[in-house]
């Protein structure tokens, strides 16, 4: 990598560090979850979601929108957890169009076998690797990157 495009050594080393760190961490968690659950870590963001979902149910662009995910790939997840049973997809009643993601109990049973799991490997991989200060900074930080980014997201194309 080019550093001469950074406005100092620092930036691009703390780019490098990021991506290698948060790339690793997203790996070993997917790891740990196919291995422990057979369930990817993509899987288990949309079961959590929808556990968290009133009445356990989204419509589907709204899961979308919740996991900044396209349509399209969301489309394709669901019809993976419908084949598990963890996931059913019902018309959705105020919009014929329109399609809503339900957690089934089996889905429910699903995640909550897979959660002691990731909250171990996060614990092993993340949060025992900070002291009690930089967890805390850790928390402000991401807060902070995540509401910008929020705020300045911008539409993508249609799916």
């Amino acid at each position: 990598m080019d550093d001469r495009h950074w406005d100092n050594d620092d930036q691009a080393h703390c780019f490098r560090a990021f991506l290698l760190a948060t790339h690793l961490l997203l790996d070993r968690l997917d790891r740990e979850l196919q291995r422990n659950a057979e369930m990817p870590l993509a899987y288990f963001q949309i079961l959590a979601c929808l556990a968290q979902a009133p009445e356990h149910a989204l419509r589907m662009s709204d899961l979308a929108a919740n996991l900044h995910a396209s349509k399209s790939r969301l489309s394709h997840a669901a019809t993976r957890l419908e084949e598990r049973g963890w996931v059913q997809r019902l018309s959705c009643p105020e919009d014929k169009r329109g399609s809503l993601a339900v957690l089934t109990d089996h889905g429910a049973r699903a995640l909550e076998a897979a959660s002691p799991g990731l909250a171990q490997c996060m614990r092993e991989h993340l949060f025992d690797q900070l002291t009690a200060a930089q967890l805390k900074q850790l928390r402000s930080l991401s807060e902070h990157i995540a509401g910008h980014l929020c705020g300045a997201a911008e539409p993508g194309p249609a799916d």
